[in-house]
């Protein structure tokens, strides 16, 4: 929390430092979107920023534009392929960062052209300029993409804007601006920048209206100070918040050394803009391990999600996310969910589990619990459970756990209750149980079934108790078997 805190408030103080010193205001500015879009040429005429493709593994970027006659045949542009243009967000130093030339990487493995909209010359600038700059920068998006259309007969359709930070939001003024009666294909918003543009109208930001199918990956909006470095609102048809959006686990300062040994000199500053741009990996993620790919669940909050409430994938309820998000449009925009790892790959399975104390508890309690599971292709042992709340009479208790590995289908769960002195204690000192009463269940709790539901895969699953002992004790393990017929059949297989 307090390293989270940390880094936050560094990004917020420095973009607002920035501003102030150069009489910028960190007000929405006051600027609505042109009924239409310039005419191309003109447009082109006036261009800021250089569009590079990349033809070839490991190319430098070739520069295509109408002041380069042939440049898109000598570029290898291919009218028949769809084109993905990255867009990059501010720069504090003027220089491509490092993801940019993964990213091209990785989307060179699919079959389209790979495009970058290069404005650092204007994403160089204090940040309040930049964002000033963000919306001339779309509109040359737009005219490129028009004049694409113009010269080559590609239909924006085809066209995929993957943009960063204020990059997203570049994205979406070009959508906005482009004209026509149709719109770019798709747009995907990599933590939209926040500062001057949380809380704007959907004129003023990235949107679902600039885009045919726009997502967004939300990985940065813990606020300190009324600010927030990634915008925390949703954008998009289909939102995404990995373990929140407001952080992510591998980002903290006390992961500094392994930082140190991938970056060098510069893991201070990785460290820092660790959490929004994990984003973009997760992105990259999504192409270099398509047969992984991460899902993510509709709910209202991580904190219903949290509780394994929300693992439902019916009505366009979950999604992929990053590349091959399914771009489905069902109703209003949906918020979703899920658990990553802390490095690539990203993926994790979730698991929903239902348990049920049948006691008659007199003072709610706190075990500390962990589950074993055994599935048909490994067995992961010694899980935590976080009930997220005490133990009362009669009460289901939801709870989520997420694994790396792919253990197959669960067909064996053990609960064990972690032994403490101190239980010892409170069971000795309470009436657990009314009205049965017995020694023999005054230091126990009754428990006959787990309910199981994977997000995975949708499977629901009962299991119940190996033998009809119903009593668990504090420093015992039980053994729950599939309830169904065919229980039998399902434990051979990891035999």
């Amino acid at each position: 929390m307090g390293t989270a805190r940390c880094v936050a408030v560094f990004l917020v103080l420095f973009i607002f430092t920035q501003s102030r010193a150069h009489g910028q205001s960190l007000g929405p500015e006051p600027v609505g979107r042109r009924p239409q879009a310039v005419e191309t040429e003109k447009a082109l005429q006036k261009t800021v920023t250089r569009f590079l493709l990349f033809p070839a593994e490991r190319s430098p970027g070739c520069e295509i534009g109408w002041h380069r006659p042939g440049s898109l045949q000598e570029c290898g542009f291919n009218s028949s392929r769809p084109l993905v243009l990255i867009i990059h967000g501010w720069s504090v130093d003027g220089v491509l960062e490092s993801w940019v030339h993964q990213l091209v990487a990785a989307l060179r493995t699919q079959p389209v052209n790979v495009g970058l909209a290069d404005w650092l010359p204007l994403a160089h600038n204090h940040y309040a300029i930049s964002v000033r700059s963000a919306r001339l920068v779309g509109q040359e998006v737009a005219a490129v993409l028009r004049w694409l259309e113009e010269s080559e007969d590609f239909s924006r359709s085809n066209v995929h804007l993957v943009g960063y930070s204020l990059g997203a939001h570049v994205s979406g003024f070009a959508g906005s601006s482009i004209g026509g009666k149709h719109k770019i294909g798709r747009i995907t918003g990599l933590d939209a920048a926040s500062p001057l543009f949380e809380g704007t109208s959907p004129s003023e930001r990235l949107s679902p209206e600039d885009a045919v199918f726009v997502d967004a990956i939300h990985t940065f909006t813990r606020e300190h100070m009324g600010l927030s470095v990634g915008i925390k609102q949703p954008i998009a048809h289909y939102d995404f918040y990995p373990n929140g959006g407001t952080f992510q686990p591998g980002c903290h300062f006390l992961d500094l050394y392994k930082h140190f040994a991938q970056h060098g000199l510069n893991a201070i500053p990785q460290t820092i803009k660790c959490a929004h741009e994990r984003s973009v990996h997760l992105f990259i993620d999504s192409l270099l391990h398509e047969d992984m790919r991460s899902t993510g669940y509709q709910c209202s909050n991580m904190g219903s999600f949290s509780q394994g409430l929300c693992l439902n994938c019916k009505k366009g309820r979950c999604n992929s996310l990053g590349y091959h998000a399914r771009q489905e449009l069902r109703g209003k925009s949906k918020s979703l969910y899920l658990v990553t790892r802390a490095q690539a790959p990203f993926r994790v399975y979730h698991y929903q589990f239902k348990i049920q104390f049948t006691n008659q508890i007199e003072k709610p309690i706190e075990p500390i619990f962990t589950m074993s599971l055994v599935g048909t292709k490994e067995e992961m042992q010694q899980v935590p459970v976080t009930l997220g709340e005490r133990i009362t009479s009669n009460k289901t208790y939801s709870f989520l756990v997420t694994l790396g590995p792919d253990i197959g289908e669960l067909v064996l769960i053990k609960l064990k209750w972690e032994h403490s002195a101190m239980w010892t204690n409170v069971w000795n000192t309470m009436q657990a149980i009314i009205p049965w009463g017995g020694e023999s269940r005054s230091s126990s709790l009754v428990l006959k079934t787990i309910r199981a539901k994977a997000g995975e895969t949708q499977q629901r699953m009962t299991f119940c108790l190996e033998n009809e002992d119903d009593l668990l004790h504090p420093a015992q393990e039980k053994m729950f078997v599939r309830c169904e017929v065919n229980s039998k059949a399902l434990k051979r297989k990891v035999r």
